[in-house]
């Protein structure tokens, strides 16, 4: 005959605590009366959230919130008026600018020198002066600003050796006044400013942005060793290869037509 767990002496010395055994019903829990059944169903039943009263509270839309008309047609007027100013706005261009063509670059060469510049020309293992004597063929001063110093100072150990050629005596250093170590804006605004520079970065996005600017030609790294864009034909490349530049005055002799009859600065 089984017996209830609660008497069962078995059971209750198999248990870890007296409080594991579980308890017998009471009366009123075994044949509970209906009043007791309303009571706990009226004290468990879910109440409706109390609000406060709509008048009582007073809804106010922020001022400055940007659903207002006042506001829509403020910022539309401001839009308006940098609009207009960006087209009055005309960037002197530098006396020493013939078109696209910079007559201020001319040996020794001031080669701007970016952050990922100089790490990689370590990483390569391209020396930084002999590899700019090699790609244009004319005396190179590299110049690093306060900025891509600073830059290299956070980098941290990792970027050690490239600090250290920062700090080469033969390296010139150019002051920065500008808050802030970012050198991207830097060199922007210092190449808009003197178009007498040749900046030297493998950023791609920060070469994007110097394409706009003309007359500031750029050096980057391809399979291993120095290479240049946007130098113009009179440089010293092509007056150390008399070959290639009469090749390159045949090809304008015969894509320009009645070119015969004007005066050239070079013998064809």
């Amino acid at each position: 005959m089984n017996m209830h767990p609660a008497r069962d002496p078995s059971w209750v010395k198999n248990q870890n605590s007296p409080r594991d055994s579980p308890r017998p019903f009471t009366r009123f829990q075994a044949h509970p009366s209906p009043k007791s059944i309303l009571a706990t169903y009226y004290f468990n039943m879910p109440k409706a959230p109390k609000f406060r009263k709509f008048a009582a509270v007073k809804k106010m839309i922020n001022p400055n919130d940007a659903r207002l008309k006042s506001n829509q047609l403020a910022e539309e007027e401001k839009k308006k008026k940098a609009e207009e100013a960006e087209k009055k706005h005309v960037a002197p261009t530098p006396t020493s600018m013939f078109l696209t063509h910079n007559t201020a670059l001319a040996p020794p060469y001031r080669v701007l020198v970016d952050t990922n510049f100089l790490n990689l020309s370590l990483t390569n293992r391209i020396d930084l002066i002999k590899g700019m004597l090699d790609c244009l063929y004319a005396k190179a001063i590299p110049c690093v600003s306060d900025c891509v110093l600073a830059e290299l100072e956070k980098l941290g150990t990792r970027y050690r050796l490239a600090l250290n050629l920062a700090r080469d005596p033969r390296v010139e250093r150019l002051p920065c006044s500008h808050r802030g170590t970012y050198a991207d804006d830097c060199i922007v605004q210092r190449v808009t400013a003197h178009r007498c520079y040749i900046v030297a970065t493998c950023d791609r996005g920060l070469r994007r942005r110097l394409r706009k600017i003309p007359g500031v030609p750029l050096m980057f790294i391809k399979r291993k060793q120095y290479a240049i864009e946007r130098l113009p034909i009179q440089d010293c490349r092509l007056e150390n290869k008399p070959g290639l530049l009469d090749f390159t005055a045949s090809l304008i002799f015969f894509t320009i037509p009645n070119l015969s009859r004007v005066e050239l600065p070079f013998p064809l």
